[in-house]
């Protein structure tokens, strides 16, 4: 603390803190208004501390590895563990055009962020009673309808957090609260995945993941106790405009919607470049797949695959949050073309004759591969988030998360299924219809606006 206190003398201990944590734009905090600006640095804080448990309940709520080890350990019909990750991802993007007229009217959009936080504490509480009590079929019915539920908390959340995080921070420093959050989320896949390894894997009895669903619901509510003492603006923020009740998608949502997207041009090439985005998101489970039917295992078993995605945020959050903050469109543009290049190599060498996946090497090979594609995710995730933060301002980035969300939850549906169904005929397939995505996005996104601060 001295030496924090020799950097950055005349500051309190959360401007000292902050200061030590971000690189700040000073040309862009002295723009903001006094009251905003006098608040930054513990609104800065709370935000940074509330996304890093945010991220790490996620890791522990995860619908792609600990809900279906779950639903292993109780027995649950294999048919429903393929509606966990549909219901998760789908049901936090759906509704947020529709939910947009509700949440503009909200003065404070940290109260909304609140009631979703507590939202999923209470869905991942009852989750983990299910694991701890339950049994079978019914034990499945009643983890997805807690998982719904736990979605649609996160669809609030999804929606406030950007507006709170663009009417507190200024452009130049969003993206580095994002990296920071993403960077703590890799410190506890680290550490969960180090914990499933020396715990025994996959025989983790169901009573064991009750435990640890408990402390995901107990990360929600610490969530929503941080996220109380952030101070937003009394007033609207300049250019953001006031809360009328027309703003954002009213009855006819989905006619605006489309609306939206045919007459901002902007706003419709970002949606379409994070579609084209997904192959960042979407691959990591097929190399997963692929990886188990070309005999690889040990290495490559699930806590390695954890391990590899926390040491990728870990190591991603820092460096693409402050990349983020200089161009996050240049971010999402590395993110495309990296992610279609791991890809095609991975295929490449999966189909030489002299390929063994059992092997030491074959093991590395896939591990590695998944290492570099959530890198890779982490950096498009940052970009992002960034980028729509810092294209608009008020009601009307509210309106963009919404509306791009729900386009996302349609868009996702659509990929999700071409892919599952190439998937079926081989899985390099799927993989390279990804690819090929990633391809074009890279083309698309160099036609976005540049909208960070330089």
């Amino acid at each position: 603390m001295s030496r924090a206190r020799s950097r950055f003398p005349g500051m309190s201990a959360g401007e000292r803190i902050y200061s030590a944590v971000l690189h700040r734009d000073k040309r862009a905090e002295q723009e903001l208004d006094p009251e905003v600006r006098r608040n930054l640095a513990p609104n800065g804080l709370r935000l940074v501390a509330a996304n890093a448990l945010q991220s790490s309940g996620d890791q522990i709520v995860n619908a792609s590895t600990v809900l279906p080890w779950l639903f292993n350990a109780l027995g649950v019909p294999v048919a429903l563990t393929g509606l966990l990750v549909p219901i998760r991802e789908s049901l936090s993007m759906l509704p947020q055009a529709f939910l947009t007229p509700l949440i503009v009217r909200v003065r404070f959009r940290k109260w909304v962020f609140i009631s979703g936080a507590l939202v999923q504490a209470a869905s991942a509480g009852v989750i983990a009673g299910t694991a701890a009590l339950g049994q079978g079929l019914v034990a499945g019915v009643v983890i997805l309808v807690g998982l719904a539920a736990f979605a649609l908390g996160r669809c609030l959340c999804s929606i406030a957090s950007k507006d709170v995080q663009g009417r507190t921070i200024p452009k130049g420093e969003r993206g580095q609260i994002n990296g920071l959050a993403t960077t703590a989320s890799g410190v506890v896949a680290i550490t969960l995945g180090l914990g499933i390894r020396i715990l025994g894997g996959e025989d983790l009895a169901a009573e064991q993941l009750a435990w640890l669903l408990a402390a995901g619901a107990a990360l929600w509510v610490l969530v929503a106790a941080v996220y109380v003492g952030i101070r937003e603006p009394s007033e609207e923020p300049v250019g953001a405009g006031r809360v009328e009740k027309d703003v954002g998608p009213g009855p006819n949502w989905f006619a605006e919607t489309i609306a939206l997207l045919r007459g901002d041009r902007d706003f419709r090439r970002f949606v379409g470049v994070r579609s084209l985005l997904l192959v960042s998101s979407l691959a990591p489970p097929f190399v997963v797949a692929l990886s188990i039917a070309s005999g690889a295992g040990g290495l490559s078993g699930l806590g390695g695959f954890i391990l590899a995605s926390g040491v990728a945020a870990l190591i991603g959050g820092r460096i693409f949050g402050r990349w983020a903050d200089r161009s996050s469109r240049n971010v999402m543009t590395f993110g495309a073309a990296a992610a279609s290049a791991i890809i095609v190599a991975l295929v490449v060498l999966v189909a030489l004759p002299v390929f063994a996946g059992a092997s030491l090497a074959g093991n590395l090979v896939f591990v590695a591969a998944y290492f570099l594609l959530t890198l890779t995710h982490t950096g498009v995730r940052v970009g992002r988030k960034t980028y729509v933060i810092d294209m608009a301002e008020g009601d009307q980035r509210t309106t963009y998360v919404a509306v791009s969300n729900t386009a996302m939850g349609f868009v996702l549906l659509i990929v999700g299924a071409i892919s599952a169904l190439l998937a079926t005929l081989a899985l390099q397939w799927a993989l390279l219809f990804l690819a090929a995505m990633g391809a074009v996005g890279v083309v698309a996104s160099r036609r976005l606006p540049d909208v960070s601060r330089r």
